[in-house]
């Protein structure tokens, strides 16, 4: 029943292996072009937290286990975007002073959420924006064009903005659990 989570953690990994390359690349003209397929791919991985909308008593089955199972799907996922957008952070610090850095990380969270509203709300998937651009578009263009006609998108985009934007700080500043290149 839950085979798409494989999916969804294969796709997870994709952000992870992108802002890797990003920080491990010499070719400063690959840079801003991985680091654009990492804005497309990174809402995948904190997507995962919305997995638990499949939550729901089972015949045959404990509802235990279905807790434990999306929950250790979300947080594999987690664990990958944090990682992943920390490895965007010490990029962009190299390139930009912080408060720049701070200004396109946080900016690249919210577009993240928004991202994540598009996904489980309005079904699209990272790759329709490559196979049906103008539908794609056009769907996404609506909450600015008329923004109070779109309640749960901008409610949806900014409550997980700012749950996972202090979720992020928080665990940056926890001592020791980051560790710092060099260390």
């Amino acid at each position: 029943m839950y085979l798409f989570f494989v999916w969804n953690l294969f796709l997870a990994v994709i952000p992870c292996m992108l802002s890797s390359s990003l920080i491990q690349s010499r070719k400063k003209k690959l840079h801003w072009i991985i680091f654009i397929a990492w804005i497309l791919f990174f809402p995948n991985a904190l997507y995962i937290i919305t997995d638990l909308v499949h939550l729901r008593e089972r015949n045959n089955i404990p509802l235990w286990f279905d807790v434990i199972l999306i929950f250790s799907a979300a947080i594999n996922g987690l664990i990958m975007a944090f990682i992943s957008l920390y490895q965007v952070e010490l990029f962009l610090q190299l390139k930009f002073n912080n408060k720049k850095t701070n200004l396109i990380l946080y900016s690249c969270l919210l577009i993240s959420f928004f991202g994540i509203y598009i996904g489980r709300f309005l079904r699209w998937n990272s790759w329709d924006i490559f196979f049906s651009p103008f539908k794609f578009l056009f769907e996404i263009i609506q909450p600015f064009i008329n923004p109070l006609q779109h309640p749960r998108t901008w409610g949806v985009t900014i409550i997980f903005f700012l749950f996972f934007g202090i979720f992020y700080f928080i665990i940056k500043k926890l001592p020791g659990l980051i560790i710092k290149p060099g260390n």
